[in-house]
């Protein structure tokens, strides 16, 4: 085998070896639930469950079979059961198999992210969106209800799993209380709007406080941002400089007609 090659296969054997030994995958941690939402400033939002099913059982007390026998088509159907609701709509469910447990990825439309404690799956938050001053606060607080460690036996934990929540904002961030899991230090979004709360699985069964908003509240994830969304500056700004483009595209084109139109600059 070329030495060239020997090399390339070598370091993706390492990088291989690295993720399995740090329990994070290909594209980031691996979490055993997470909350992917994509919020927009009128409160409507787009939401992504990945969860295994033992988590959702444990967290929930969801009534899903864990048994990896279970014939998936029927899995979908409890779960488009279990999360549908008037205040949001089931998309997509995917399903995949790691560390010997299921996992499951519901895609959700929120019609407004304040009314989604009605929907049963949802009941252990509350959501708060409201102007305040000049920007825009969002509150997320998270309650210990639902939550039962021993509807998920033999489930294979080893204490490190973590749980998370994501959120896309749509315009830029002023402040945020979301901290590093292990150095507990403020954590910087990611992409610019993007911010994410871990917690140890164990820890959020125990329904300890994922973060503390500012003025002390326990279990809160919070935000402050400008009422006004980065596409619609985006698209502002480049609005204005297309149409300056214009005006100096515009201008050239007079110059030029107005100095070839002046008989001082023909020639003799």
């Amino acid at each position: 085998m070329p030495l060239r090659l020997r090399a390339a296969v070598l370091a993706i054997v390492v990088t291989a070896l690295a993720i399995a030994c740090s329990g994070r995958g290909p594209l980031g941690p691996e979490y055993e639930y997470e909350e992917d939402l994509t919020l927009r400033l009128n409160g409507s939002a787009t939401l992504v469950v990945n969860a295994s099913i033992p988590a959702l059982a444990a967290l929930r007390g969801l009534p899903l079979e864990a048994d990896l026998r279970t014939r998936g088509d029927q899995l979908k159907r409890q779960i488009q059961d279990l999360y549908a609701s008037p205040q949001t709509k089931v998309g997509r469910i995917s399903m995949w198999t790691r560390h010997g447990r299921r996992f499951v990825g519901i895609h959700l439309t929120v019609s407004d992210i304040r009314e989604l404690p009605k929907a049963a799956p949802f009941s252990w938050a509350t959501y708060a969106l409201r102007e305040q001053g000049g920007e825009t606060g969002f509150r997320q607080t998270l309650t210990a209800t639902g939550t039962n460690p021993g509807a998920a036996p033999g489930a294979g934990w080893q204490g490190q799993e973590v749980v998370a929540f994501r959120l896309h904002l749509p315009a830029r961030i002023r402040y945020h209380n979301s901290r590093d899991l292990e150095t507990n230090a403020p954590r910087s979004p990611s992409r610019g709007n993007i911010l994410t709360w871990e917690q140890r699985l164990a820890d959020r069964v125990a329904g300890k406080p994922i973060a503390y908003a500012e003025d002390k509240t326990p279990g809160v994830m919070e935000v402050r941002m400008d009422r006004q969304s980065i596409l619609y500056r985006t698209l502002w700004l480049f609005g204005l400089a297309f149409v300056a483009a214009v005006l100096v595209i515009g201008g050239l084109i007079w110059m030029t007609m107005r100095r070839g139109g002046d008989p001082e600059g023909k020639a003799l």
